[in-house]
Protein backbone atom coordinates (compact mmCIF):
# COMPACT_ATOMS: atom_id res chain seq x y z
CA UNK A 1 0.00 0.00 0.00
CA UNK A 2 2.76 2.44 0.91
CA UNK A 3 4.54 2.17 -2.43
CA UNK A 4 0.98 2.61 -4.64
CA UNK A 5 0.55 5.71 -2.38
CA UNK A 6 4.27 6.74 -3.19
CA UNK A 7 3.72 6.17 -6.93
CA UNK A 8 0.26 8.39 -6.77
CA UNK A 9 2.45 11.25 -4.75
CA UNK A 10 4.60 11.10 -7.83
CA UNK A 11 2.00 11.28 -10.26
CA UNK A 12 0.42 13.99 -8.58
CA UNK A 13 3.77 15.86 -8.80
CA UNK A 14 4.20 15.68 -12.34
CA UNK A 15 0.50 16.97 -12.83
CA UNK A 16 1.13 20.57 -12.62
CA UNK A 17 4.22 19.98 -15.39
CA UNK A 18 1.57 17.62 -17.77
CA UNK A 19 -1.38 20.60 -17.59
CA UNK A 20 1.32 23.41 -18.22
CA UNK A 21 3.17 21.52 -21.15
CA UNK A 22 0.57 20.19 -23.11
CA UNK A 23 0.77 21.47 -26.65
CA UNK A 24 4.21 22.22 -26.18
CA UNK A 25 6.79 21.58 -28.07
CA UNK A 26 9.67 20.14 -27.33
CA UNK A 27 12.77 20.33 -28.92
CA UNK A 28 15.21 16.82 -27.84
CA UNK A 29 19.05 16.14 -28.64
CA UNK A 30 19.69 12.57 -28.83
CA UNK A 31 22.89 11.27 -29.12
CA UNK A 32 25.50 9.67 -26.63
CA UNK A 33 25.50 6.59 -24.55
CA UNK A 34 21.54 7.09 -24.66
CA UNK A 35 22.07 5.74 -28.44
CA UNK A 36 23.74 3.26 -27.99
CA UNK A 37 23.15 0.75 -25.34
CA UNK A 38 20.07 -1.34 -25.93
CA UNK A 39 18.49 -0.93 -22.25
CA UNK A 40 19.14 2.88 -21.92
CA UNK A 41 18.02 3.40 -25.65
CA UNK A 42 14.79 2.17 -24.48
CA UNK A 43 14.11 3.86 -21.55
CA UNK A 44 14.95 7.42 -23.88
CA UNK A 45 12.28 6.27 -25.93
CA UNK A 46 9.38 5.32 -23.57
CA UNK A 47 10.22 8.59 -22.06
CA UNK A 48 9.39 10.27 -25.13
CA UNK A 49 6.18 8.05 -26.12
CA UNK A 50 5.17 8.95 -22.49
CA UNK A 51 5.50 12.73 -23.33
CA UNK A 52 3.70 12.36 -26.16
CA UNK A 53 0.63 10.72 -24.77
CA UNK A 54 0.35 13.61 -21.88
CA UNK A 55 -0.07 15.96 -24.82
CA UNK A 56 3.70 17.24 -25.32
CA UNK A 57 4.88 17.25 -29.04
CA UNK A 58 8.36 15.73 -28.52
CA UNK A 59 10.94 17.06 -32.15
CA UNK A 60 14.02 14.22 -32.11
CA UNK A 61 17.34 15.19 -33.16
CA UNK A 62 19.65 12.41 -33.04
CA UNK A 63 23.27 11.70 -33.51
CA UNK A 64 25.11 8.75 -34.93
CA UNK A 65 29.01 9.36 -34.18
CA UNK A 66 29.83 6.03 -32.40
CA UNK A 67 28.26 3.95 -35.52
CA UNK A 68 29.71 6.18 -38.31
CA UNK A 69 33.08 5.59 -36.66
CA UNK A 70 32.72 2.23 -36.85
CA UNK A 71 31.44 1.76 -40.47
CA UNK A 72 34.69 4.07 -41.33
CA UNK A 73 36.60 1.34 -39.55
CA UNK A 74 35.03 -1.27 -41.61
CA UNK A 75 35.57 0.56 -45.17
CA UNK A 76 39.46 0.86 -44.10
CA UNK A 77 38.94 5.21 -43.85
CA UNK A 78 40.00 7.22 -41.05
CA UNK A 79 38.52 9.03 -38.31
CA UNK A 80 39.40 12.67 -38.27
CA UNK A 81 38.39 15.66 -36.20
CA UNK A 82 39.41 18.94 -36.27
CA UNK A 83 37.95 21.36 -32.96
CA UNK A 84 35.62 18.36 -32.55
CA UNK A 85 34.27 18.37 -35.80
CA UNK A 86 34.42 15.25 -38.00
CA UNK A 87 37.10 15.87 -41.03
CA UNK A 88 34.43 15.24 -43.93
CA UNK A 89 35.56 13.83 -47.37
CA UNK A 90 33.09 12.98 -50.29
CA UNK A 91 33.31 9.21 -49.55
CA UNK A 92 33.08 9.96 -45.84
CA UNK A 93 30.08 11.92 -46.14
CA UNK A 94 28.20 8.85 -48.18
CA UNK A 95 28.65 6.74 -45.58
CA UNK A 96 27.70 9.35 -42.41
CA UNK A 97 24.41 9.78 -44.82
CA UNK A 98 23.55 6.28 -44.75
CA UNK A 99 24.45 5.45 -41.56
CA UNK A 100 22.69 8.15 -40.30
CA UNK A 101 19.55 7.34 -42.27
CA UNK A 102 19.86 3.85 -40.62
CA UNK A 103 19.95 5.26 -37.19
CA UNK A 104 16.86 7.41 -37.79
CA UNK A 105 14.76 4.55 -39.05
CA UNK A 106 15.59 2.36 -36.05
CA UNK A 107 14.38 4.77 -34.22
CA UNK A 108 11.71 5.71 -35.76
CA UNK A 109 10.77 1.65 -35.90
CA UNK A 110 11.52 1.13 -31.93
CA UNK A 111 9.36 4.63 -30.89
CA UNK A 112 6.75 2.46 -32.71
CA UNK A 113 7.52 -0.89 -31.30
CA UNK A 114 6.81 1.21 -27.80
CA UNK A 115 3.50 1.99 -28.79
CA UNK A 116 4.28 5.65 -30.32
CA UNK A 117 3.99 7.12 -33.52
CA UNK A 118 7.04 8.84 -35.23
CA UNK A 119 8.07 9.89 -38.58
CA UNK A 120 11.23 9.75 -40.24
CA UNK A 121 12.56 13.41 -41.79
CA UNK A 122 15.56 14.28 -43.97
CA UNK A 123 16.46 10.27 -44.75
CA UNK A 124 15.28 10.56 -48.23
CA UNK A 125 14.45 14.11 -49.64
CA UNK A 126 16.67 15.77 -47.47
CA UNK A 127 14.61 18.94 -47.40
CA UNK A 128 14.54 19.75 -43.88
CA UNK A 129 18.20 21.40 -43.23
CA UNK A 130 19.29 23.68 -46.04
CA UNK A 131 23.38 24.38 -45.10
CA UNK A 132 26.06 26.61 -46.45
CA UNK A 133 29.79 25.47 -46.01
CA UNK A 134 31.30 25.67 -42.55
CA UNK A 135 33.44 28.56 -42.34
CA UNK A 136 36.59 26.15 -41.84
CA UNK A 137 35.94 23.89 -44.98
CA UNK A 138 39.06 23.77 -46.56
CA UNK A 139 40.22 21.58 -43.33
CA UNK A 140 36.97 19.64 -42.89
CA UNK A 141 35.75 19.02 -46.54
CA UNK A 142 31.84 18.53 -46.47
CA UNK A 143 30.96 19.87 -43.21
CA UNK A 144 27.98 22.36 -42.93
CA UNK A 145 26.24 25.03 -41.23
CA UNK A 146 22.58 25.68 -40.93
CA UNK A 147 21.42 28.24 -43.13
CA UNK A 148 17.59 27.84 -43.11
CA UNK A 149 15.66 25.30 -41.70
CA UNK A 150 12.46 24.45 -43.73
CA UNK A 151 10.15 24.84 -40.86
CA UNK A 152 6.92 24.05 -42.35
CA UNK A 153 8.14 20.54 -43.10
CA UNK A 154 8.60 19.94 -39.44
CA UNK A 155 4.98 21.64 -38.27
CA UNK A 156 3.31 19.26 -40.77
CA UNK A 157 4.58 16.49 -38.87
CA UNK A 158 4.15 17.71 -35.24
CA UNK A 159 1.03 16.06 -34.95
CA UNK A 160 -0.35 14.80 -32.02
CA UNK A 161 1.00 11.57 -30.67
CA UNK A 162 3.66 11.56 -33.50
CA UNK A 163 7.12 12.35 -33.07
CA UNK A 164 9.45 14.12 -36.20
CA UNK A 165 13.07 12.38 -36.08
CA UNK A 166 15.28 14.12 -37.89
CA UNK A 167 18.79 13.68 -39.06
CA UNK A 168 20.80 16.16 -38.93
CA UNK A 169 22.24 15.89 -42.81
CA UNK A 170 21.84 19.42 -44.67
CA UNK A 171 21.70 20.17 -48.26
CA UNK A 172 23.81 22.94 -49.81
CA UNK A 173 22.47 25.28 -52.58
CA UNK A 174 24.52 22.67 -55.36
CA UNK A 175 22.45 19.79 -54.07
CA UNK A 176 25.55 18.34 -52.19
CA UNK A 177 24.97 16.79 -48.75
CA UNK A 178 26.68 18.01 -45.24
CA UNK A 179 27.62 16.19 -42.52
CA UNK A 180 25.79 19.18 -39.85
CA UNK A 181 26.66 19.20 -35.91
CA UNK A 182 23.59 18.05 -34.11
CA UNK A 183 23.26 20.35 -31.18
CA UNK A 184 23.12 23.35 -33.60
CA UNK A 185 20.29 21.71 -35.67
CA UNK A 186 18.54 21.40 -32.50
CA UNK A 187 18.89 24.85 -31.22
CA UNK A 188 17.93 25.97 -34.51
CA UNK A 189 15.05 23.93 -34.96
CA UNK A 190 13.75 24.86 -31.37
CA UNK A 191 14.10 28.81 -32.25
CA UNK A 192 12.00 28.25 -35.76
CA UNK A 193 9.39 26.13 -34.19
CA UNK A 194 9.40 28.45 -31.07
CA UNK A 195 9.85 25.21 -28.34
CA UNK A 196 9.10 25.41 -25.13
CA UNK A 197 12.31 23.69 -24.18
CA UNK A 198 15.37 22.28 -25.71
CA UNK A 199 17.02 19.30 -23.85
CA UNK A 200 20.55 17.84 -24.84
CA UNK A 201 21.06 14.06 -23.97
CA UNK A 202 24.88 13.63 -22.76
CA UNK A 203 27.10 11.36 -21.05
CA UNK A 204 27.35 13.56 -18.13
CA UNK A 205 25.16 15.04 -15.66
CA UNK A 206 25.35 18.51 -16.46
CA UNK A 207 27.26 21.44 -16.02
CA UNK A 208 29.62 21.20 -12.91
CA UNK A 209 32.01 23.52 -10.66
CA UNK A 210 34.89 20.88 -10.28
CA UNK A 211 36.21 18.53 -12.68
CA UNK A 212 34.97 15.05 -12.11
CA UNK A 213 33.05 16.13 -9.33
CA UNK A 214 29.07 15.36 -9.51
CA UNK A 215 28.40 16.35 -6.21
CA UNK A 216 29.35 20.10 -7.98
CA UNK A 217 26.47 20.15 -10.48
CA UNK A 218 24.70 22.82 -11.27
CA UNK A 219 20.71 22.80 -10.96
CA UNK A 220 20.04 26.21 -12.64
CA UNK A 221 22.61 28.90 -14.69
CA UNK A 222 21.29 32.14 -16.25
CA UNK A 223 23.27 33.28 -19.77
CA UNK A 224 25.45 35.78 -17.41
CA UNK A 225 27.05 32.37 -15.38
CA UNK A 226 27.55 30.87 -18.39
CA UNK A 227 29.66 33.37 -20.01
CA UNK A 228 31.13 33.60 -16.19
CA UNK A 229 31.96 30.15 -16.06
CA UNK A 230 33.42 29.77 -19.56
CA UNK A 231 35.79 32.65 -18.89
CA UNK A 232 36.95 30.70 -15.76
CA UNK A 233 37.35 27.88 -17.31
CA UNK A 234 35.09 25.82 -16.09
CA UNK A 235 32.56 25.14 -18.92
CA UNK A 236 35.35 23.96 -21.04
CA UNK A 237 36.21 22.07 -24.04
CA UNK A 238 33.28 19.62 -25.34
CA UNK A 239 30.86 21.33 -23.45
CA UNK A 240 31.19 24.77 -24.60
CA UNK A 241 29.63 23.91 -28.12
CA UNK A 242 26.30 22.51 -26.21
CA UNK A 243 25.92 25.47 -23.69
CA UNK A 244 26.37 27.88 -26.95
CA UNK A 245 23.52 25.86 -28.46
CA UNK A 246 21.59 26.41 -25.49
CA UNK A 247 22.22 30.14 -25.36
CA UNK A 248 21.05 30.53 -29.16
CA UNK A 249 17.81 28.71 -28.43
CA UNK A 250 17.32 30.92 -25.59
CA UNK A 251 18.24 34.22 -27.65
CA UNK A 252 15.62 32.53 -30.26
CA UNK A 253 13.10 32.66 -27.86
CA UNK A 254 12.95 29.16 -26.50
CA UNK A 255 11.79 29.54 -23.04
CA UNK A 256 14.22 26.69 -21.41
CA UNK A 257 17.25 24.19 -22.14
CA UNK A 258 18.53 21.64 -20.09
CA UNK A 259 21.49 19.42 -20.65
CA UNK A 260 20.96 16.26 -18.44
CA UNK A 261 22.75 13.13 -18.60
CA UNK A 262 21.27 10.44 -20.90
CA UNK A 263 22.40 7.28 -19.45
CA UNK A 264 20.49 7.94 -16.43
CA UNK A 265 17.00 5.58 -16.48
CA UNK A 266 13.88 8.08 -17.45
CA UNK A 267 16.30 11.25 -17.14
CA UNK A 268 13.64 13.22 -19.10
CA UNK A 269 10.38 12.70 -16.98
CA UNK A 270 12.75 13.04 -13.80
CA UNK A 271 13.98 16.63 -15.49
CA UNK A 272 10.51 17.50 -16.77
CA UNK A 273 8.27 16.28 -14.58
CA UNK A 274 9.96 16.73 -10.92
CA UNK A 275 10.26 19.47 -8.88
CA UNK A 276 14.23 18.64 -8.49
CA UNK A 277 15.07 17.73 -12.32
CA UNK A 278 18.58 15.88 -12.38
CA UNK A 279 21.03 18.09 -15.18
CA UNK A 280 21.38 21.30 -15.61
CA UNK A 281 18.79 24.06 -16.67
CA UNK A 282 19.59 27.05 -18.54
CA UNK A 283 17.58 30.18 -19.20
CA UNK A 284 17.70 33.43 -20.22
CA UNK A 285 17.80 35.67 -16.73
CA UNK A 286 18.17 34.83 -13.44
CA UNK A 287 14.42 35.21 -11.79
Amino acid sequence: MKQAIKKADVLLEALPYIKSYSGKIFVIKYGGSALIDPDIKRGVLEDIVFMSYVGIRPVLIHGGGPFINEELKKSKKKVEFKDGLRVTTKDVMQIVDKVLSQVNHSIVDHIKELGGRALSLNTVKKDVIKTRPHKEHKKLGFVGEVERIEVDIIRKAVRPRSVPVISPVGLGSEKELYNVNADDVSSEIAVQLKAAKLVLLTDVKGIMREKDNEDSLISTLSKEDVDTLIKNNVIQTGMIPKVKACTNALDGGVSKTHIIDGRIPHSLLLEIFTDKGIGTEIVKERT
